[in-house]
């Protein structure tokens, strides 16, 4: 399957960029001049092309206004720019690029979410399951929800990030497992294996239940916490052998309730004696206040004066004899009416008072009774050792417990993967593996031969990862030089098509590449020449001033980009 053209429009339909491709190379070039003034090759767009093809094969929208370096940077121009105009991607692609009737597919994209998200193919909208499905189905129909993933087969295809422009076979991201690249080249190479899934699935078990293992483990070792649970048993058992021993009254319970009751009694027996005491003192003094309120005047002396103020008031009846009378009469009568309630009180007092030497003698019967045992506070503190023991003990026994489970599951899963290994380094399988191997080397080393005069090859090998096997292909030089890794990768690609294409083997025949300036212009040139043989699209993105003059044409050039001329004619 091809590229066939790439279309970049405006919400309304009005083109942006119309991208024709065809067989062979296809180049896009930045021709911002050199000493212009303008840094060439930044931000104009050539990797972007790259990227919108990538997008319309799955990848995440992000990747487009984002920084390669550091994901969280946004190019908030670029974004702003796709979101607000609206703006669409088409991907057509086609079988047979040689035969004007063969299957072509378009494939339309936005940048918007939600309701106003475009995600079609051949015209119908797709959720992502969806999308990634169909897009499955272009090359193996069936086989979505499989290891390796449609992303993961067409990976090598599409290099413009910087960890598949410099490496050739571990072209993923940095946290792809080994067996991930492992099951991903025993399918690219045609080495069936039906048990590939269930194999990375029980790698990947494995991996979480020693990660859990590890974390239960970080503070002790499982023969540790073996270890201190005997120890704290035996504490345990020694704690409950003292507090069978303490001499505890058997009505403990009940007597020290019955304390607390008497206790309480006591309180308030003392409390009303306090309220029937302060209440008879306060009678009391109010009968000395009037008592000092009676007259005891010189009667002599106080006659005297009365008789002259007699002489002064005319009409006074009563002596004042009779007046002195009268006011201690009405002194002791307020008097009477005052005490009056005192015997009541004290009647009360003598209950109450009664009442407290019972209760009193209650409670030294009943403390002498609960002291003569072991201290209460004694048996509190036991039985808070033996909590904290219990509590530990129970925290040790459930982390045993965890761990026997996490082995018993790894011991499990582990016997399930030997199973599988023993099918998938069996010597019958081994062959077939280095057979179909020998065959994609005769296209590497025919291809870097042609290319570089350079005989690159694969190798698989048997490596054992943490007691696992696994098959680790890499690439090498046949002539043991250092070589050059982009003229590597570049081989790798073709030489996979040519191989894939022997073998009857589906897969994408466009390789899409990014700072082709970093290659020598002489090899870009034989690339050129040899791909167009083949019949092999190879897009690839580099710089005016590092194109070499034969390929500055437009049999080769097939999008122009510059400072002034960028790809989403946003200019600054």
């Amino acid at each position: 399957m091809y590229l066939k053209s790439l279309s970049i429009n405006y919400g309304d339909g009005t083109i942006i960029r119309d991208i024709q491709f065809h067989s062979g190379l296809n180049l896009i070039v930045d021709e911002t001049p050199a000493g212009s003034g303008k840094e060439t090759g930044n931000n104009v767009g050539k990797t972007t092309v790259l990227k919108i093809v990538d997008f319309c094969l799955g990848a995440k929208a992000k990747g487009i206004y984002s920084d390669q370096e550091n994901k969280r940077n946004e190019y908030k121009l670029v974004k702003d720019f796709l979101v607000e105009n609206k703006v669409s991607v088409s991907l057509l692609l086609k079988d047979d690029l040689f035969h004007e009737v063969s299957r072509e597919v378009l494939i339309e994209r936005n940048f918007l979410s939600r309701k106003l998200r475009i995600q079609r193919i051949d015209g119908k909208d797709k959720t992502d399951d969806e999308f990634e499905e169909t897009l499955t189905d272009l090359l193996f129909p069936g086989h979505f929800g499989k290891k390796p993933t449609f992303r993961q087969i067409i990976a090598h295809n599409i290099r413009y990030e910087d960890l598949s422009i410099n490496n050739t076979l571990k072209n993923l991201n940095r946290y792809t497992r080994d067996d991930e690249y492992e099951t991903l080249y025993l399918f690219l190479f045609g080495c069936d294996f039906d048990q590939g899934d269930t194999k990375q699935e029980l790698r990947a078990q494995i991996d979480i239940e020693e990660k859990f293992r590890k974390r239960l483990e970080s503070e002790q070792t499982k023969s540790a916490y073996e270890a201190a649970l005997t120890l704290i048993q035996t504490d345990i058992d020694e704690l409950e052998r003292q507090k069978a021993s303490l001499n505890l009254n058997p009505n403990f319970e009940s007597d020290l309730e019955n304390l607390n009751k008497i206790k309480y009694q006591i309180n308030l027996t003392s409390s009303e004696i306090g309220r029937l005491e302060l209440r008879r003192e306060l009678i009391l003094e109010a009968q000395m206040e009037m008592q000092a309120g009676k007259s005891n005047i010189d009667l002599q002396q106080l006659q005297q004066i009365y008789q002259q103020a007699t002489s002064l008031v005319s009409g006074l009846q009563k002596t004042f004899q009779d007046l002195y009378n009268f006011h201690n009469q009405m002194v002791e009568s307020k008097i009477k009416f005052i005490v009056k309630g005192l015997p009541d009180i004290d009647a009360k007092l003598a209950i109450q008072r009664d009442h407290l030497n019972r209760f009193l003698a209650k409670e030294a019967d009943l403390s002498s009774v609960i002291i003569q045992s072991d201290s209460f506070n004694v048996l509190e503190q036991l039985i808070v050792e033996l909590n904290a023991k219990y509590q530990k003990k129970g925290d040790y026994e459930n982390t045993l417990r965890q761990l026997s489970s996490v082995e018993s599951k790894l011991n499990d899963l582990n016997t399930n993967l030997i199973a599988i290994d023993n099918e998938l380094f069996s010597d019958e399988f081994a062959f077939k593996i280095k057979e179909q191997i020998n065959k994609f080397n005769r296209h590497f080393s025919s291809v870097s031969n042609e290319l570089y005069n350079e005989k690159y090859a694969l190798k698989v090998d048997t490596k054992t990862v943490k007691e696992r096997r696994l098959y680790e292909f890499t690439a090498f030089n046949l002539n043991f030089s250092s070589g050059k890794k982009q003229g590597e990768i570049s081989c790798f690609d073709i030489a996979y098509t040519l191989f894939a294409d022997e073998e009857n083997i589906p897969c994408m025949h466009f390789l899409l590449n990014d700072k082709k300036e970093l290659m020598h212009g002489n090899q870009l040139q034989r690339i050129a020449d040899f791909v167009n043989v083949k019949g092999i699209q190879f897009i690839a993105s580099i710089l005016k001033d590092k194109l070499p003059v034969r390929l500055n044409n437009d049999e080769f050039v097939i999008l122009k980009l510059s400072q002034n001329d960028k790809l989403f004619r946003i200019e600054e």
